[in-house]
């Protein structure tokens, strides 16, 4: 077992809790008509679903249901929410959670609302002003370069073999299951997390004696199963020391894993696999790694990318500030815009071929590892380094995930880049 730094769950995704607001209510009665304007804009953005939502005041309002969607029950206890909402975009509205200043019985409904409207919302839950800057100057300075990429994986990843493996499938693999039915709750998260390492390992073509590079190579679920399927000359790579001793142990001798930066990468591969990897990139450095698999593959070589996008409607928005993930858990990254990533590569000789799209075996990935995250939590199997707020905040990070992919504007996909001879 891997010993966990017992400061560890405090100082990654350490949270600030701001005092409450006052209950004197002075603020919502002076600012009431304001705090109503904003709600009247988010109910005009609500073209699909509703929201009921008890106010401050006790009063209740709702908001949209004007066509079929989620409807979800908000309980507003501060209109202060609302402020961080409009200030701080998804960054604040967590912030406001975190310190009690709304609630709701089940939140996936609400961030699947609210994702499922984002274009018709505009900008209304983005960060706006003082607050936007600061957080595009904060993520600025996380940005991916070669020595912070590796203060941003270490800042996840590195939080221990022994935390993740309470709740991941059992072959670790921590990324987008692919179910033979999303909606349907018999087929176990093993079988469906072998299903997808097939579909990447299918892409690749892989023969006996291939070289087969993974760019992030986890705790090696994929390259197991490679492996187990032909002769491959395998190497991963990585930035996070957990994940390169835990996959050195697994894998054993027959595969080279490096602590290296796909940037410094070296050699000539048959096949080059990289699943979820792209989005701890950054949009400034996706030149930098569609040149890198480009260099790295022979020619005729295929490469099989498994990615997280955002809709391109709302993408220049997304960039232009930084949201709650890339705030509070996945610093330096970024979601794709399919169609600027696509352009880049074509641009570099990579022929893009056969798209396939499974965001709802993403929610449902994400619902069942909120599942054993909450098992384990009841069990006392939990390490006692991380406390009450890392545990609030990573159940808040699996929800706003699954009600994100169930809102559809943000995907997952899976593609083949061809090298051109």
């Amino acid at each position: 077992m891997n010993a966990i730094d017992p400061r560890r769950g405090r100082r990654a995704l350490s949270v600030r809790h701001p005092p409450r607001v006052s209950k004197s209510g002075k603020v919502g009665a002076y600012l009431g008509p304001i705090f109503h304007k904003l709600l009247d804009r988010i109910d005009r953005g609500l073209e699909s679903g509703s929201l009921e939502a008890t106010l401050p005041d006790g009063s209740r309002r709702l908001l949209g249901g004007r066509g079929p969607g989620p409807h979800c029950d908000v309980h507003l206890r501060r209109w202060r929410a609302l402020v961080r909402l409009g200030i701080s975009g998804s960054a604040g509205w967590y912030r406001a959670w975190a310190a009690g200043e709304w609630s709701s019985p089940d939140p996936v409904p609400l961030f699947h609302l609210f994702m499922a409207n984002a274009v018709s919302l505009g900008q209304v839950a983005r960060p706006h002003g003082p607050g936007r800057w600061i957080g595009r100057v904060m993520h600025w300075m996380r940005r991916n370069s070669r020595v912070g990429s590796r203060d941003n994986i270490a800042y996840h990843y590195d939080l221990g073999n022994d935390f993740y493996r309470l709740w991941l499938d059992e072959n670790m693999h921590y990324s987008s299951a692919l179910f033979n039915d999303p909606a349907s709750r018999i087929e176990s998260l093993e079988q469906a997390q072998r299903r997808k390492a097939a579909a990447i390992i299918d892409r690749l073509d892989l023969n006996d004696g291939d070289a087969m590079l993974e760019i992030g190579c986890g705790w090696g679920g994929l390259a197991e199963q490679a492996m187990a399927s032909v002769v491959l000359s395998y190497t991963g790579l990585t930035l996070s020391q957990e994940q390169a001793d835990y996959a050195r142990d697994r894998l054993g001798s027959g595969a080279k894993i490096e602590l290296t930066d796909y940037r410094d990468a070296a050699g000539e591969y048959d096949a080059i696999a990289s699943v979820e990897m792209v989005e701890a990139v950054g949009q400034r450095y996706w030149p930098d790694y569609l040149s890198a698999i480009h260099r790295l593959l022979k020619p005729g070589g295929k490469a099989a990318i498994q990615y997280i996008l955002i809709d391109d409607a709302i993408f220049d928005h997304y960039a232009r500030g930084a949201d709650f993930i890339q705030t509070y858990i996945f610093p330096g990254g970024m979601l794709i815009s399919e169609s600027r990533f696509r352009a880049l590569a074509q641009e570099q000789g990579l022929e893009w071929r056969d798209v396939r799209r499974f965001g709802l075996h993403y929610a449902e990935t994400l619902r069942r590892w909120r599942q054993r995250f909450d098992r384990a939590l009841d069990e006392g199997r939990l390490p006692a380094a991380f406390d009450q707020h890392f545990v609030a905040l990573w159940r808040y990070y699996l929800m706003y995930c699954e009600g994100g992919f169930r809102g559809g504007t943000i995907d997952v996909a899976q593609v083949t880049l061809v090298k051109l001879a």
